[in-house]
């Protein structure tokens, strides 16, 4: 259970965080300090798509309530692996498939629509703006992050890890936050902070918390769930002259609180990650690769996955030892659409992976 919430908090979209008309200037100058250094502008605007493949580590690490405080003493051993693959395409395009301890998520976007699947809810569609993928924003996609924190302020500066950086605060108009209220469930505060190195010029650390409130079915008090992720983003390296971070780690604390005194509890979970491949502008990648699910429904993206345990090793990617090359298969006239249902209604796109030795160095 502890790592279906966090495979909900990671691999949901953004919030979306609309621009500020009162943008300072410091801001603006650190974001294009951030682009200078993560390879320049022209250079990220030439990025038609990309695609990124990596392994993650995820587990519980304690559990709080009002009576008690347990910690996993044995969180080294008892963390899930897993692997992800990602997949972009200009302007806000993209499909990320995850999957950890058994259990997998399906996410995209086709430009207009977010959805998420799950096995026996289907497909369901997320309400509000597009918005991008949580997992690009962690030194994967230099251009999206700075649009993204284009609105913010800057509000100071902090060391993180010894590192001197500025402070950029990004907070969700009430329009925003209503738009995205399903139901019951009710988003009344959403809040991100981003963290710019002063040496390098680049995002290293992110903060966001965000409150839901959810009402009684039954005339109750309201359950409020308050989720803080803090995101160090680490290990900048070139790929094609982009700065690309290969690894990070994430902090994940879940909060809940109301109905009655004494009755809170709260949760932390920690994510490890590390990025195998990179590929910018993959021949043949075409916006059937987006499309979302024939059958989408209207609703609620936040439910967690539930899959049987097995068969996920080596899904995403060659065995170790090898590179791939990585190129979309486009459509045939022999009706190959470069999808295929397979049991259970899932949709997966099939793209040619070519693996290259790599030779090591002597």
């Amino acid at each position: 259970a502890p790592v279906k919430s966090l495979l909900k908090c990671l691999r949901l979209p953004m919030l979306f965080v609309p621009y500020d008309k009162d943008e300072t200037s410091s801001a603006q100058y650190i974001l294009q300090q951030y682009l200078a250094a993560s390879g320049g502008h022209k250079l990220l605007a030439s990025v038609r798509n990309s695609y990124a493949m990596g392994k993650v580590r995820m587990v519980a690490t304690e559990f709080e309530n009002a009576g008690r405080l347990v910690k996993n003493r044995n969180a080294a051993r008892c963390a899930e692996p897993g692997r992800f693959v990602l997949w972009q395409m200009a302007p806000e395009k993209w499909y990320i498939e995850l999957a950890v301890g058994g259990s997998k998520v399906h996410a995209g976007c086709n430009g207009k629509l977010v959805w998420r699947h799950t096995p026996w809810l289907g497909s369901h569609a997320a309400k509000g703006p597009v918005r991008p993928l949580r997992r690009a924003l962690q030194g994967l996609d230099p251009l999206t992050a700075a649009s993204m924190f284009a609105g913010a302020r800057c509000i100071g500066e902090r060391k993180v890890n010894g590192e001197d950086c500025f402070i950029l605060k990004l907070c969700t108009d009430p329009e925003t936050l209503k738009a995205r209220t399903e139901g019951l469930a009710e988003i009344i505060r959403h809040v991100m902070f981003g963290y710019f190195s002063q040496r390098t010029g680049l995002l290293v650390h992110i903060e966001d918390s965000h409150l839901t409130r959810i009402q009684s079915t039954t005339g109750g008090d309201a359950v409020y769930w308050e989720t803080t992720i803090n995101s160090f983003i680490e290990d900048y390296r070139p790929v094609d002259g982009i700065m690309i971070a290969h690894s990070g780690r994430s902090a994940v604390t879940l909060f809940r609180f109301g109905e009655v005194a004494m009755s809170h509890t709260k949760t932390r979970m920690e994510e490890a990650w590390s990025i195998e491949e990179v590929a910018f502008n993959v021949p043949g990648l075409s916006m059937d690769c987006f499309i979302p699910p024939t059958d989408i429904k209207s609703g609620s993206v936040s439910e967690t996955v539930e899959l049987p345990h097995g068969g996920e090793k080596n899904k995403f990617g060659p065995p170790p030892g090898h590179r791939a090359k990585v190129a979309a298969l486009e459509k045939t006239d022999g009706g190959d659409v470069g999808e295929k249902q397979v049991d259970g209604g899932f949709r997966f796109w099939k793209f040619q992976m070519t693996s290259v030795y790599r030779k090591e160095a002597a």
